[in-house]
């Protein structure tokens, strides 16, 4: 694809709070194609910050339709949605087919072909600040848990005083069109919500959406305890001899350190073999008897990631 060049009908725009100020762009290029099915081709334009602050830091254009010529040679409008969470100084940089949603469902965006494209100057106020309370703050395996999300003006504190609608996800559903649970805020900007305790093993999101690319949003791991469980692969040993010790981390708590350690005195614990945690949450460490008699073990799971510390009950070996 060759672009000709790219135009904005405004350079210079304010935005506020959680509206958005649509920008018309008008593409002017040339695709090298003779299938008919590329008739319906549509563009989608690339747009990044080159200074200010605040979390939108590239922004992307709705499917823009060829308005005007052939798909060898002609031109394609339409919007690009500036939010507040935009603020600074933007410059386009590139143009790519679309349409998005392909991208979204197939894998990456193409590399875009590069433009020096218009300038955009943008003074965004009252953007939206997102936070979150779980309830309870470390969610146990099993029972319901409950999010409190609260929507509010980053520079005044203050909700905004209307019910906002944003969308809550999990998993996937936090950074692709996979659906979600579309809801509205009271006029204090908060949103309660319920989930099963299964949903905390993903990231949980509330999203303020817009078109493509959202306005604003937050994804969180919910803590979880660190529950461990170990066992010997054999109640006795000779003295020496490598038992194997099998255990898990519910979660599952994947790729984390685990440490068999052993009672040294009356209460004095000892790590003498280490591990790390499968995918499944599962390890193995080695025990190995160093006098006759029954020895106490048990396995210490240090804090990793979202998971808190943990130990598994106490379990012996008896030396030969």
């Amino acid at each position: 694809m060759t672009v000709t060049s790219v135009t904005a009908d405004r350079t210079t725009i304010a935005v506020s709070g959680l509206n958005t100020v649509p920008v018309k762009l008008t593409v002017a290029a040339k695709y090298d194609t003779t299938n008919p099915d590329d008739n319906d081709l549509v563009l989608l334009v690339y747009i990044k910050r080159m200074s200010g602050t605040g979390p939108m830091t590239e922004m992307l254009s709705t499917d823009l339709p060829r308005t005007s010529g052939t798909v060898q040679n002609g031109v394609w409008s339409g919007p690009v949605h500036i939010p507040s969470t935009a603020n600074g100084t933007y410059k386009v940089y590139g143009v790519s087919y679309g349409p998005y949603l392909t991208w979204q469902f197939g894998g990456m965006l193409p590399d875009p072909t590069p433009v020096d494209g218009p300038t955009l100057t943008i003074t965004g106020t009252h953007q939206p600040k997102i936070t979150a309370k779980v309830t309870p703050p470390v969610v146990p395996f099993g029972p319901n848990y409950t999010i409190t999300w609260a929507i509010t003006d980053r520079t005044t504190g203050k909700p905004y005083g209307s019910r906002v609608r944003a969308m809550l996800g999990v998993d996937n559903q936090c950074a692709e069109e996979a659906g979600g649970v579309n809801v509205l805020t009271t006029t204090g900007g908060l949103i309660t919500h319920s989930y099963p305790s299964s949903n905390a093993e993903w990231i949980n999101c509330l999203r303020i959406k817009s078109n493509p690319l959202d306005i604003a949003g937050l994804g969180l791991a919910v803590i979880r305890p660190g529950v461990v469980s170990a066992a010997p692969s054999k109640a006795s040993a000779a003295v020496g001899t490598i038992v194997p010790v099998n255990g898990s981390v519910l979660g599952p708590a994947a790729f984390c350190p685990v440490v068999l350690q052993r009672l040294y005195g009356a209460s004095q614990w000892r790590g003498v073999s280490t591990a790390k945690t499968r995918q499944s949450g599962r390890f193995t460490v080695s025990a190995q008897p160093a006098y006759k008699g029954l020895i106490p073990y048990r396995v210490y799971f240090p804090k990793c990631n979202r998971y808190l510390a943990g130990i598994s009950r106490v379990f012996y070996i008896r030396g030969l």
